[in-house]
């Protein structure tokens, strides 16, 4: 009895989690799934209780969706290594400053947060178009007025002001446990400071590395008010396709057929990151 009460003590103390986690994600994914494959009725602009293979032929054999899926993985990666440039510099350079600068730096990375996306966006679509401060500058310096507003360029700039908290509180946090008595080892041995950051620092923060660009490549993939309000009808990707064909189109079907084989090509594209940094790391560290 008593070792019943122990194997089920864990299964009971997760089961709200569990249940939370089965209710919340795995039942909508599945009818998603279904969704997917069911026929849509294009005349009457319903869904009848037939099933098809058929838009996914329609989305795999189709370049206009290709077009959209490129689009949403380069930005995606433009962003994820911006992000990576910027931000873990900018965590070594928050962990080596000494309170209150180092909690006034955190809480002005995290900040951003607090205010709404869509808020951000709108902000961005203020500074970026033909009147903005950005094209005002331009004109005092002789560049001349820039198009950027509904480019990819206007899309990638607000999506690496929005993402880069997500990459430096892993790395931020990496470098909390890493111990400053091994840098200064490394220097007293007369190692350049570039050697001990690149040999010594870099290989041991390479798990917040791995974390942050992850959560930034996959937030960026599935982004939706930036690359809406700033991208427009003309920088289209995955996840303001999917809302035009469920709003606009009522095309559930082929929206659901788009969403899944995102979240498939998504999941593929960060296992195989994961697996070849995991592996790489390893092999620095061996």
């Amino acid at each position: 009895m008593a070792n019943y009460k122990k194997n089920i003590t864990p299964w009971a103390l997760s089961l709200p989690g569990l249940v939370l986690f089965v209710s919340l994600l795995l039942i909508p994914m599945l009818m998603t799934v279904i969704l997917s494959f069911n026929v849509y009725d294009s005349d009457m602009g319903a869904i009848p209780d037939k099933y098809t293979i058929a838009h996914y032929l329609k989305v795999l054999g189709d370049e206009y969706y290709y077009e959209i899926f490129f689009r949403t993985y380069w930005i995606s990666f433009c962003v994820a290594l911006i992000c990576m440039v910027i931000g873990v510099p900018e965590a070594y350079i928050i962990s080596k400053m000494q309170s209150p600068w180092r909690s006034i730096m955190l809480l002005v990375v995290l900040a951003p947060l607090l205010v709404s996306v869509v808020v951000r966006a709108f902000g961005w679509s203020l500074l970026l178009n033909s009147n903005g401060l950005v094209n005002g500058v331009f004109t005092l310096i002789g560049i001349g007025p820039v198009r950027m507003m509904y480019t990819e360029t206007a899309v990638i700039i607000a999506l690496v002001h929005v993402m880069l908290p997500f990459m430096v509180i892993p790395v931020w946090t990496s470098l909390q446990k890493l111990d400053p008595d091994v840098e200064n080892a490394a220097l007293s041995l007369n190692a350049s400071y570039f050697t001990t950051l690149t040999r010594v620092v870099f290989p041991q923060v390479m798990p917040g590395i791995l974390s942050g660009t992850i959560i930034v490549f996959g937030l960026t993939a599935s982004a939706f008010a930036i690359p809406g309000l700033l991208g427009g009808r003309r920088i289209k990707m995955a996840a303001t396709l999917v809302f035009d064909l469920y709003k606009n189109d009522l095309n559930w079907p082929l929206g659901a057929t788009i969403a899944i084989i995102m979240l498939v090509v998504n999941l593929g594209i960060i296992l195989s990151y994961n697996r070849v940094f995991e592996s790489r790391y390893k092999k620095i560290l061996g």
